[in-house]
Order: structure tokens, then sequence, then C-alpha cells
């Protein structure tokens, strides 16, 4: 018959028993040297808890190391001793601290070993392994020396590993492996490295200047970081860098600031030439047959900045009137060509209006003289015969613009004008303005016997007895 229980026989029982007794009873003889890895450090340091070194320790493994049914951790065993070591965890600034703070998971003995032997070392960061760049700086591109032979941590920190950083290993170290460069970059930006640079070389050969507000495109891609970050001895130095062209490109502007400071108005990094200035964005624009003119011919010697924007400036050797127009071209002319050419009468001191509206140009400046052509009606129309020279010149005091007649006379006359409100000049002065007389009008035989009814037996004279040409005035009778 089969034993079903395996090893769990009445004999493996009592070999199970007996060997955990013997395995008990040496740990306990032997102090548990049976799970010890090796001597504890017996190098003397500063006495903490009565003892100078780990190997002073009474009850050595109970001293560091923790049951498992214990709530402690052996990291608090360690911060028992070395209070010291606590404060430094409370400040953010030390070395515990920051390590502390960005690296959670890490513990003592992470970093502090022992059980090496009496002289061996209980401090061991690995570049490899040590969370440097918790500290502000990364190791990521600092595994090796320029000899070929691995980082460690005495190679920049001379003393020891928590001696602060002297700035001058890197210039020493990079002396070595470049010193051109080297002497140009600490003459450009100083030689407090750390000031710019993480390790990783964010602001290295590998930075992409072109995710920031200025890219380094054209003729820009090849210029030295020092002609434009002048005298940058920190990241903000940097980034304080001027973006407009002026600021660097001041020395080379062959304008002398006649352009104005904005180069870019006319030039890209590709080069400074071609060049393309776009007009309309002056007070000037080119328009019509300007668009077509070079620069030179309106900007005289490499003048730009006050070049005149009235006509006659450029075009006083082109006016046909020869200044008889005055210099304001651009009331007749326009930019697409000296013809046709318009011009707006309304704009001088004699409008054109009624029948002036529909005259040529010649007929009135005569031999295609303008300037100083005489506005009086007289210049262009001569008295009549029949005015007899009785009205003067100023015609428009009887007629408008509009047509001779109807015209109105509103002066002193000798017989009123209200004698008849339908009378027209003509009606009394018929072949002269001197010859009238009242039986112009009205028949003498009628008006004599009219008037010998009325025992009016002289009427030769009737403004006597109508010196308003009213009927029914005067006193009548023969005096």
């Amino acid at each position: 018959m089969n034993n079903r229980l395996g090893c769990l026989t009445g004999s493996g029982i009592i070999a199970a028993i007996l060997t955990t007794l013997i395995v008990t009873g040496i740990t306990l003889v032997q102090g548990g040297v049976l799970f010890n890895p090796g001597a504890l450090n017996a190098q003397a340091g500063e006495a903490l808890g009565g003892v100078h070194s780990h190997a002073e320790l009474t009850n050595q493994c109970k001293a560091c190391h923790i049951a498992f049914w214990e709530v402690d951790k052996m990291a608090d065993r360690c911060l028992a001793c070395h209070t010291a070591i606590s404060i430094e965890l409370a400040d953010p600034h030390s070395l515990h601290g920051v390590v502390s703070r960005n690296y959670s998971n890490l513990s003592c003995r992470d970093c502090h070993t022992d059980h090496n032997g009496p002289n061996g070392v209980l401090t061991d960061m690995d570049v490899n392994t040590f969370p440097h760049e918790a500290l502000g700086y990364a190791l990521s591109g600092h595994q090796r020396l320029g000899t070929g032979v691995s980082f460690q941590c005495g190679d920049c920190h001379s003393d020891n590993h928590y001696s602060p950083f002297d700035p001058s290993v890197c210039e020493t170290c990079h002396r070595q492996v470049d010193i051109t460069f080297t002497v140009t970059h600490t003459l450009s930006f100083g030689n407090d490295c750390l000031a710019c640079h993480d390790g990783v070389d964010t602001y290295g050969e590998d930075f992409d200047h072109n995710i920031f507000p200025f890219p380094l495109i054209g003729k820009h891609a090849d210029a030295a970081c020092s002609q434009c970050h002048l005298s940058a001895r920190t990241i903000p130095d940097l980034q304080s860098a001027p973006v407009d062209c002026a600021s660097c490109h001041a020395g080379d502007d062959p304008h002398q600031g006649r352009f104005g400071v904005n180069c870019a108005a006319c030039h890209t990094p590709a080069g400074w030439k071609p060049a393309q200035f776009d007009h309309n964005l002056a007070a000037f624009k080119l328009e019509g047959k300007h668009a077509d003119v070079a620069c030179e011919d309106c900007h005289k010697d490499g003048i730009y900045k006050g070049t005149p924007v009235d006509c006659y400036a450029c075009h006083a050797e082109d006016d046909a009137h020869d200044g008889e127009y005055g210099t304001a071209c651009n009331a007749c002319h326009t930019s697409s060509g000296w013809l046709p050419a318009t011009f707006d009468h309304s704009l001088s001191n004699f409008p054109l209006d009624g029948a002036h509206a529909g005259l040529e140009c010649t007929q009135c400046h005569v031999n295609n003289i303008f300037a100083g052509t005489s506005t009086v009606c007289v210049a262009c129309h001569q008295d009549p015969p029949f005015h007899i020279g009785l009205f003067g010149t100023e015609c428009q005091s009887c007629h408008t613009t509009s047509a001779w007649v109807p015209a109105r006379y509103d002066r002193n006359h000798p017989f009123p004008v209200n004698h008849g409100q339908a009378a027209t000049c003509r009606d009394c002065h018929a072949t002269s303005l001197s010859a009238w007389t009242c039986f112009t009008c009205h028949a003498q035989a009628e008006m004599q016997n009219k008037h010998s009814e009325e025992g009016i037996a002289d009427f030769s004279d009737c403004l006597r007895c109508h010196p308003t040409g009213q009927e029914g005035e005067g006193g009548g009778g023969d005096d």
C-alpha cells in the first residue's frame, strides 16, 4: 500500500525538527554568523551613540536589522544614531534633502553599505546609479573622461563626495578635450559653467533655437551664439537677448537709419540682397505709372528718408504748362498718366456753373494761358453797343451765368423800375439807352386828350407829376 503523505512520514518529520534545532543552536552559539555577509566597518569616526564605528556596536544585528514582525524600518534605525542626517532630510537644499524629495524610493543602504570588512567603504555613490540630476546637473553626458576612463565622483568633487563643486574643474577638463573651443567659450560666456549647463546640454549643441520666437534660418543659422548673446552669463541673460534687427545690425546699415530700424520690412534672413520694399507701407504709395519707376529716380544719391512727395519735386522739368497751373499737378492729373487730365474748376476762385459749365478750356484760356486769367465778365464778354457804356463792367449786376436773359437791372434809375412789373429794358430803350420818352409806350395824342379832360395843359414832362411812374401821382395843373 502506497504512502500518500509523501515526506510527511514519521521519520521525515523528526529529521526536519532536528535540522531546525541544529541550525538555531549554531546561530545562537556563533552570534548569527551563519547569516552574516561579512565583517562590519571598523574605521573610527565621530562618536555616535557611544561608539566610533559599526564594528563597536553591541548586539550588532539588532542594532540595524529589524525582525519581520516589527513596524520600524531599517532607515529608522540609521536615523536614530545619525541625527544630523535627520536635520539634512528636512532641508530641501541639502544633499540628502534633495535626494529624498526627488527619489523617495531610495533608502540609506542604497548608497551606504557595510559588511565589506573592517576597512570597507561606507559610501558607494556609483555615477551610473546615483541620481545626480536631482541636484540640478545630470551625468548623462559625463560617462567617460576624455581619456576614455569612466568618471568617478572624485574627478569633479576633489576632496570628497560632499565637497562643493569647483567650476574650474569644467574648464580644466574641457581644455584637454578642445582647448580652442573652451577658451573661446569662456571668454564669451564666462567660466561659471553651471549657470547655463545642466549636464544634458539643454543649451548645448543639440539646442533647437527654432522652437523659440526667433528661429535661426538663413544667414542666422551660421551665426555664433555670442554674436547675438553678447556678454551673457546666465540663462536669463540668454533669454533676454533682443530679437529686433537693429540691435545686431545697426552697424551694418548702409542707409544710416534713413529707412528706420525695421530691416525685415525689406530684407529676409536669406541675405541682404535681394531686398524688397513694400512702398504701400509708406506715406507715398506706388500706383499707376509710379509702380514701374526705379527707386533711384525719386531717391537721388541714395537718400530715402525725407524724400519729398509733392509732384513738382520730380516733375518740374515735365511741366508743359511752365508753372502756369502752379505745382499741384494732382489737381488735374493722376498717377495713371498725364492724359486724360481733368481740372476741378470748383476748386478755383471762378467755379464753372450755368452756361460756363459747357465751355471749352480754350474759350477762356486763350493760347493755353491759365495762370492769371482774368475772371471779370468783360474779359470774355464785350459790352454790347446798346449799353453804350452806361452799365459799367459788372455784368453780374444784371445778368447770371444761366443766360443773358432774363436780366434784372437793380441800380439807381432815373425812372423807377417798378413802372410796369412786366416791362423790360427794350420796352423803353428800343434803339438806345438814352433815346427814350414816356411817349415811346404811351401814345402822345391819347395822353393829350386824357390830360385835357383833366384840365392839364402841359404834360410834356411826365415825371413832374409821375416821379415814380405810378398813375395818379402829382398835383396836376400847370405848375
